[in-house]
């Protein structure tokens, strides 16, 4: 799946994926590829791409925003992120 993580400043990343773990307002969850259409909003913490699966992992601290996935493509909105 495509997935795209985006700030008001720039595109932080923008790549084909395995799946990504995400700090839901209620948990975290995690999408994978081909996963239903779902729009739900994101707090502070710890976003992990899990880009492929073999466990290789890249991570970044992200602010409050939402996730939209449509269509085998995630795109993350976010206040600001940074990697860790």
């Amino acid at each position: 799946m495509t997935l795209e993580i985006l700030t008001p400043e720039k595109k932080l990343y923008s790549g084909e994926v395995y799946g990504v773990l995400l700090p839901g307002i209620t948990g975290l969850f995690e999408i994978l590829d081909k996963h239903a259409p779902l729009v739900s909003a994101l707090k502070k913490g710890t976003l992990k791409i899990l880009k492929d699966s073999k466990n290789h992992t890249e991570s970044y601290s992200i602010e409050s925003g939402f996730v939209e996935v449509l269509n085998n493509k995630a795109t993350v909105l976010v206040e600001g992120a940074a990697a860790v």
